[in-house]
């Protein structure tokens, strides 16, 4: 009796206890993945990783310094997570087309490092030289859309933030998303689309992406520095995340939330 009652406890403190959502090390400690960083242009996909590497603004700045290019990249490769609102998790996804453009940023061989404005910046109509328009450089204005309904995204919510390149882009916006773009209003008096609907429109890839129940909206997006250095990207509109980790939730807890 007291054994199946120790085991029933164990297996509820299992269920419950978030864990992170992040592979092991396999014996590398952050300080040994981070004194690796430097040297290492571009981390391959599926790459052992340290959460506090994308997270933590000190370990992040030792591990990245100014090579943002490579953050973002590798934010990217290992299903980095930002926190919108306080609690929406959306997994971070670049395009193919601008995850090449970036990689090869990172390494030095083309292009300029994507901007990260300080904390005076907290909104984009602050940025120097704003203007309302679908206009994006991969420097200082991103193309971008957030994503809803997709089976199996990190952060368990089912929400994805994509970037993409803004110079014909096949994964990228849409002729209509562009001369409809107006992502400086509210969200619900703008065009939400459906798999169908960009896949009609051009979009490659899609359904096979996000599946096709996914259904998301378009934004520009830049991307800034509050006071303790945390790192955020942030829509037009105003809505927008921190790099954070994502939590597993308990059993018990998807159950209600």
């Amino acid at each position: 009796m007291k054994f199946g009652v120790a085991l029933f406890f164990l297996l509820v403190t299992i269920l419950l206890v978030p864990t992170a959502s992040f592979v092991p090390l396999k014996g590398k400690t952050c300080d040994q993945v981070a004194s690796t960083m430097h040297s290492s242009v571009v981390s391959a996909q599926g790459s052992d990783h340290c959460p506090s590497m994308f997270y933590d603004p000190t370990t992040r700045d030792e591990a990245y310094g100014q090579n943002i290019a490579k953050y973002l990249v590798d934010l990217h490769d290992n299903k980095g997570t930002f926190d919108f609102c306080g609690g929406m998790m959306f997994q971070f996804r670049l395009t193919k087309k601008l995850r090449d453009r970036l990689v090869r940023v990172a390494g030095g061989d083309d292009g300029e490092q994507p901007v990260v404005h300080d904390a005076a910046f907290s909104t984009m109509d602050k940025t120097p030289g704003y203007e309302k328009s679908a206009t994006a450089d991969n420097v200082r204005y991103f193309h971008g859309r957030e994503i809803r309904s997709v089976p199996d995204a990190a952060g368990g919510r089912g929400f994805v933030l994509e970037l993409s390149d803004s110079s014909d882009d096949p994964e990228g916006w849409t002729s209509g998303e562009i001369s409809g773009y107006d992502g400086w209003g509210h969200d619900s008096g703008r065009k939400w689309r459906k798999a169908d609907e960009w896949e009609a429109e051009g979009v490659e890839g899609i359904k096979e992406n996000y599946g096709g129940e996914a259904f998301g909206l378009n934004h520009r997006f830049y991307l800034h520095y509050d006071e303790k250095k945390d790192f955020w990207l942030s829509a037009e509109d105003g809505c927008e995340g921190k790099a954070a980790e994502a939590k597993r939730r308990g059993y018990f807890q998807g159950l209600f939330n």
